[in-house]
């Protein structure tokens, strides 16, 4: 038998983030005889590091913080030390840092794993240039939708035959609603928000959107799982709302299957998306979702059918949405049942790993 193919995954950090959720998705169901996958971060040790140090794969963070660039000099010697024959990058910094640095140090096989269409390339001319030097570095571009790959192809100037859609996967294992144990109360219906508290997920609008709901329906309870900067801000608003009875702020959930397993339904009022791993959870977890209308998300969801699409934004849509659900059993269940079935089909984390290890592949015989 050939040795695996050395694999070395590079992440900006390894703090809560839908990138480190789908990179944790991916080494798990990687095929560790073909491949040995290992995960260096850019710099620190969140969350996510232990996470992946429980998979049993070399985990290394390359500085303790984020403006000391020890990450450079660290990840040199890390790429000449384990001689990985793919450098596999997530998130800017390691596109704009670590593919460069691995082209100069020979590695033969470069990967780009492309999460949305962020504002900040919208917004940022030098990002936009810096993220299309680095991407003409690539051996292959995975974008995790259709619409990402249209940003690629049309603003970065990809030829189409080095960019393939990777849509995220979950573990369908994991997030199974049969092993799970329910928590619901029928009485008390919970509305759930799943995210870091950052500008890009909308809490903000989350919380006008629970204050037009509890005007509505007094029984109704909030929990938002995640953390990040904008925990304070957010936190003087519940007060400011008379919410402080009503949500409830859970920080970072090592195990979201006690969200889910809570909650009667999912609300996500993001800016901007790709193709976010807490949809596909909650898909999977048979707990209805009602998003904001984004080109990824309007990829997984088809309105009506398997979840609810509203126009971002609009807080009275979101809220409509949200109380029918809570209001007919009927309608959760059949949402559900497709929204699972979806997932089942096109959305496991197992084919999102075959269709990259299929390009690890081409990449490697190219």
């Amino acid at each position: 038998m050939p040795a695996p193919v050395r694999v070395l995954h590079v992440i900006d950090s390894f703090d809560l983030g839908g990138a480190q959720t789908a990179l944790r998705h991916l080494v798990r169901a990687t095929d560790r005889a073909r491949f040995a996958p290992e995960v260096a971060a850019m710099h620190g040790r969140g969350v996510f590091y232990e996470d992946f140090r429980a998979l049993g794969v070399p985990v290394h963070s390359l500085s303790p913080q984020r403006w000391l660039p020890l990450f450079i000099p660290a990840l040199a010697a890390l790429i000449l030390r384990r001689r990985p024959q793919i450098v596999h990058c997530h998130l800017f910094g390691a596109n704009w840092i670590a593919k460069p640095l691995a082209a100069l140090l020979g590695v033969p096989v470069r990967i780009s794993h492309d999460q949305c269409n962020d504002a900040v390339r919208y917004e940022n001319r030098a990002a936009r240039w810096l993220d299309t030097i680095a991407n003409r570095l690539s051996s292959h571009v995975c974008a995790v939708s259709g619409s990402t790959r249209e940003f690629l192809l049309q603003h970065e100037g990809l030829a189409p035959d080095r960019v393939s859609v990777v849509y995220n996967g979950v573990d369908l294992e994991r997030f199974d609603p049969d092993r799970a144990v329910a928590t619901r109360n029928a009485a008390q219906p919970v509305v759930a928000g799943v995210g870091r508290l950052h500008p890009q997920k909308d809490f903000s609008l989350f919380l006008d959107v629970a204050a037009r709901i509890a005007e509505r329906n007094a029984a109704v309870r909030f929990v938002i799982a995640g953390d990040g900067p904008e925990s304070g801000p957010l936190r003087e608003k519940v007060a400011a709302l008379g919410l402080a009875n009503r949500v409830r702020f859970a920080g970072h959930v090592s195990d979201m299957r006690e969200i889910y397993a809570s909650a009667d339904a999912l609300l996500l009022t993001s800016r901007y998306e790709g193709t976010p791993l807490t949809v596909l959870e909650a898909m999977a977890m048979r707990v209805p979702v009602v998003a904001s209308r984004l080109d990824g998300i309007a990829e997984v969801i088809t309105d009506g059918a398997d979840g609810f699409l509203v126009p971002r934004g609009d807080v009275d849509a979101f809220a409509d949405r949200v109380l029918a659900l809570l209001a007919d059993p009927a309608l959760r269940k059949r949402i559900t049942d497709a929204a699972r079935k979806k997932v089942e089909t096109t959305y496991s984390a197992a084919n999102m790993t075959a269709q990259v290890e299929a390009i690890y592949s081409r990449c490697l015989a190219a």
